[in-house]
């Protein structure tokens, strides 16, 4: 499997993520929260695409996690897979594809992921780290979620955002450079881990908060 090329899993892991092929076809066949062209290429653009998260930072045990537009369950689900001692929200203003995101993950037996059907300025709790795939410009996200950074730290860098871009982010970024508090963006190409041309592009933002 492609996913364990990369990281060392469980026998349990292993399955849920074996498990998530069919899983996903079968609810895109009814709602369609990946491209129909593109879900042959689920592990590599999706999961996997998901899991450089963890690349940058393999979280502690007791992080809390928010992904942010989780559309069907990525970055969370994959995540989620791979930490299970850790505790994630997903959340998602569209209602059928919090629903593919729950089914998914009661599948998977996840019981360390809670599902819902909300817009982030309506989340109140508190995490160590907000996660997203591209769902809106960085200026509007963290404007959305610093709110709900935690100030408790366990991981090896302070809390903040990660999220998963591609392309030029000089402008998203001119907001969060030169900050007073000496705490800069990190960007880091997806390349770096995987193989493969469609990672060229790919990259990992860290902004502390």
């Amino acid at each position: 499997m492609l996913i364990a090329n990369y990281f060392t899993l469980t026998e349990r892991q292993a399955e849920q993520f074996a498990q998530l092929d069919a899983l996903y076809r079968d609810w895109n066949s009814k709602i369609n929260v990946i491209s129909r062209k593109d879900i042959d290429n689920l592990y590599e653009h999706h999961i996997l695409h998901s899991l450089a998260i963890a690349k940058w930072l393999p979280f502690q045990p007791g992080t809390t996690i928010m992904d942010v537009g989780t559309g069907g369950g990525f970055p969370g689900i994959p995540l989620a897979i791979l930490f299970p001692e850790c505790q994630f929200l997903l959340i998602d203003s569209i209602g059928k594809k919090i629903k593919v995101a729950t089914e998914v993950a009661q599948a998977l037996g996840l019981t360390n992921v809670v599902c819902k059907q909300e817009r982030a300025e309506e989340e109140k709790q508190k995490f160590d780290f907000i996660v997203s795939r591209a769902v809106m410009p960085l200026p509007d996200l963290v404007k959305l979620v610093r709110k709900n950074i935690s100030d408790k730290q366990r991981n090896a860098v302070p809390n903040g955002v990660i999220v998963l871009k591609g392309g030029d982010l000089t402008d998203e970024l001119k907001p969060f450079i030169n900050k007073s508090n000496g705490l800069q963006p990190e960007i880091t190409p997806c390349s770096q881990w995987f193989m493969g041309e469609w990672f060229e592009t790919k990259q990992v933002i860290y902004l502390p908060l």
